[in-house]
Formats: structure tokens, C-alpha cells, sequence
């Protein structure tokens, strides 16, 4: 007589009930971080935008990844123009207002003359800064403004003809690239050196006071860019002239 064949149990079926409290405290891992960034910088707005967020996490969807990106594009941008308010929210209005003029002479002289790659103005909460590479001062590891260039800075000497005398910081920067030679043992030095004797041809203009005038050299220590990159360590090695909001002194600021 035949063996009856003995049935298979049926496979049971894979539980994944699971999967919901897991998105669920993934959720909830989201709301926790957001709470902890708004705690980190309390302040009206940035509140407001977390909050939004915080909502958008609980109005709907399942899950966590139903939220690739919990903030939205609106509220990204007028986080970017509150940036741009923080960082003029050191000046007064009327300082903002004369420094933004200058700003304006000094980007058409940028312009006329072509410099548009070589030189920038930035108007931030500490004054009017003007950036200049390089490489439009100076040849490569000498302190010593080129010949050819004295024109252009004497013309940005006429710059700081002001009304209002402030006070003007110049600093020079370079990348991180060591330098030792006869005239220089490090890049502090270079940049110092760049820096007084570009003032020291700004200050062939007799119609601005010296006492007004500083030179500093920072070296390597404050990059604007990246030194991984020759394009970023051509931003790095600059000459910089910070115009001071009036009544400001130099200690006063953190360049």
C-alpha cells in the first residue's frame, strides 16, 4: 500500500507590521533634529520656518522618506535674504547708505578699467571691503608693488577720498603654500609687507590723513576660498582695504 505523502506546511507569511512604528520613529527622529536646529539659533523667522517644517512632517505621508527635503524652496530663499540682512545688521542706515555709494564708484572704476575678475567689493556688517588679487599688485612671492600697477592704485587711492573721514584697514592675505626665502621666512611676513607697502602708495595721495590708516598681515589664517584648489588659493593670496563705518575704530573690528 502506498505511503501517503505527508503535506507541506504552507509558508507562513512574512510579518511587516513592523515597518510602521520604524518609519514612525524615523518621523520622529526628523522633528527631533529640526527642534534641536531651532535651539541652536533662536531667533523670529528661523523659528517660523521651523515650525513650518515641523507641521509638514506631521500633516501627512507615512513615513520619513516622504520628506526628502522638510523645508521649502520659498522659506530656503528668505532664509538667504535674512543672511544678507545679518550681515549688514552691524551698520546703521546711513552708513549703509554712504558705503553703499562708494560701493557704486568703486565697481564702475572695476568695470572701466576691466578688473572685473581681479577685484571685489563686498558691503558686510563690519564696512566696505575691497578684495584685490594678487597677481594685480604684485609678482609672485615679492611684497613690492609692481611699477605698472601704482596707477591703478593711486586711482583707488581717489576712492578714499571721503567726506566723513573713517578710518581704513589694509590687510594682506596669502594661500598656504610655504615661502622661505632671503626677504621672507613665512607667509605672515609676506603679507604683512604687501600690506604696508601698498598703503604706503595709497598714502601718496595727500589728500587722505595717515592717521586714519592701518596695515595688517594675516597670512594663511584667514582663506576665502579653499587652498585644496589653485583656483582657490589664487582667491586666498589678495590685498584687502576695509572702510570702516563712521566713528569705528580698528579695534573694533574682527578683519
Amino acid at each position: 500500500m502506498a505511503k501517503k505523502r505527508r503535506k507541506k506546511p504552507e509558508s507562513d507569511h512574512i510579518d511587516e507590521s513592523w515597518l510602521l512604528p520604524y518609519s514612525d520613529l524615523l518621523t520622529l527622529l526628523v522633528a527631533l533634529f529640526i527642534v534641536l536646529f531651532a535651539m541652536s539659533s533662536v531667533d523670529a523667522q528661523k523659528f517660523q520656518q521651523v515650525s513650518q517644517a515641523f507641521n509638514d512632517v506631521f500633516k501627512g505621508g507615512n513615513g520619513v522618506m516622504d520628506y526628502p527635503n522638510t523645508m521649502p524652496s520659498e522659506t530656503m530663499d528668505d532664509a538667504d535674504n535674512q543672511s544678507t540682512e545679518e550681515q549688514l545688521s552691524g551698520l546703521g542706515k546711513k552708513d549703509q547708505k554712504e558705503l553703499s555709494e562708494m560701493q557704486e564708484k568703486m565697481d564702475e572704476y572695476i568695470e572701466e578699467n576691466n578688473l572685473q575678475d581681479k577685484v571685489k567689493t563686498t558691503l558686510n556688517g563690519e564696512g566696505l571691503l575691497l578684495s584685490i588679487r594678487e597677481n594685480v599688485l604684485f609678482n609672485s612671492g615679492v611684497a613690492e608693488v609692481r611699477e605698472e600697477d601704482r596707477k591703478a592704485a593711486q586711482e583707488i587711492s581717489k576712492l578714499l577720498e571721503m567726506e566723513v573721514p573713517r578710518n581704513v584697514i589694509i590687510s594682506g592675505h596669502t594661500d598656504n603654500v610655504p615661502i622661505k626665502n632671503d626677504q621672507f621666512e613665512s607667509n605672515w611676513e609676506l603679507s604683512a609687507m604687501r600690506a604696508v607697502n601698498f598703503m604706503k602708495v595709497i598714502l601718496d595721495n595727500k589728500n587722505l590723513d595717515p592717521r586714519l590708516f592701518s596695515a595688517k598681515g594675516y597670512g594663511e589664517y584667514q582663506p576665502i576660498a579653499s587652498n585644496e584648489t589653485a583656483e582657490g588659493r589664487a582667491q586666498n593670496r589678495r590685498v584687502e582695504i576695509l572702510i570702516l563705518p563712521q566713528g569705528e575704530k580698528e579695534n573694533n573690528t574682527k578683519n
